[in-house]
């Protein structure tokens, strides 16, 4: 076992101090581009500015003869490109894959200092943590890099839910947890080839009514429960969770709702897909204004957090405040990026 006091020591000579803190972002999406796609490179420079994190897929979409270009390709955007405030990502692929090797050793070696975050896809359990968190502090010493690499789990296989508390705890690295629906469907045996949203077949029905009319029904969310866990497992353990992928990108409707689900739920962000999926991750994922002028007002009534105010004839109190708190402090990330917010946040 890991002792407590070596938890936060580098584990090669010469990397980096490892963060005890994670660093400030606003993330509210991660969107991706395949690395190996030519068009699709060439249009990175204006994607910069509009998204919160851009990220080099190598993995599930890009073809096996064309692994090599998609690192390739990332490789080169990474290189051309100033970022700024948007961070930069890769999502490799698994740790089982003949490419995963390459991916982490050759990203490293030529970009590691622009580099935020890897995502790592199919974790299993803290192990699949530990192996790749030993390994980049190994090629972060080689190559001098003066930060540290932060890891991002894709939670999609039913041993990762099962193990989903110890693999959010398994390092200083962990950035965060996105749900993925459609391996963690398939990994489940479940009945359906959806990516994320719910199902016209899960639903509840109303009990039978006397004189036999139409019973109402409602649809529900297949990934309810396991989606509350991520989330409890990332907020316990300082990390961030997001919702992951939704599939349907000609459905914005579904989209909206998935998304602002997750929000209503802690997530602080989630993947897009599509250029048409920005704007709704952006507008969902930042607070509505009006929400953020009255957790202002709870604030200011009540300075110290503790006590007792009338708001709009609403009772605020201690945990009212935190929940103000919460709000207010997502706002001010989000009004640092965004002029237009900032004004109508009152910053």
């Amino acid at each position: 076992m890991k002792l407590p006091s070596n938890f936060y020591k580098p584990l090669a000579i010469g990397a980096p101090e490892p963060y005890r803190e994670l660093p400030v972002a606003l993330e509210r999406m991660i969107h991706f581009f395949p690395g190996h796609n030519e068009k699709v490179r060439a249009r990175i420079g204006e994607m910069i500015p509009q998204v919160d994190v851009l990220l080099g897929n190598l993995e599930d979409a890009v073809p096996a003869d064309a692994k090599e270009a998609a690192r390739r390709g990332f490789i080169e955007v990474a290189k051309a490109h100033d970022f700024g405030q948007t961070g930069l990502w890769t999502r490799i692929n698994p740790l089982n894959s003949p490419w995963v090797l390459d991916d982490i050793a050759e990203i490293v070696a030529e970009v590691g200092n622009k580099l935020d975050v890897i995502m790592l896809p199919k974790v299993e359990g803290p192990w699949d943590i530990h192996y790749l968190d030993q390994l980049l502090a190994q090629l972060e010493a080689r190559h001098g890099l003066k930060k540290p690499i932060l890891i991002h789990a894709i939670l999609e296989t039913a041993q990762g839910v099962k193990n989903v508390e110890d693999i959010a705890s398994a390092s200083p690295r962990m950035h965060g947890m996105s749900l993925g629906p459609a391996d963690l469907a398939a990994s489940r045996k479940m009945k359906t080839t959806r990516v994320g949203g719910g199902h016209p077949y899960y639903r509840v029905l109303e009990d039978p009514h006397a004189d036999g009319s139409p019973r109402a029904s409602a649809q529900q969310d297949l990934w309810h429960y396991t989606f509350a866990k991520m989330v409890d497992a990332c907020v316990a353990n300082g990390i961030s969770p997001f919702y992951g992928p939704f599939g349907d990108i000609q459905d914005l409707d579904a989209c909206e709702q998935q998304f602002r689900n997750a929000f209503l739920m802690g997530c602080v962000g989630a993947w897009s897909l599509h250029p048409n999926q920005i704007a709704i991750a952006k507008r969902v994922f930042s607070p509505e204004p009006s929400e953020v002028l009255f957790a202002k007002k709870i604030l200011e009534a009540m300075p110290d957090g503790t006590g007792v105010a009338m708001i709009d004839g609403k009772m605020q109190d201690d945990a009212t405040w935190k929940q103000a708190k919460v709000i207010v402090d997502l706002a001010k990330k989000v009004a640092a990026r965004d002029p237009e917010l900032a004004k109508a946040y009152g910053f």
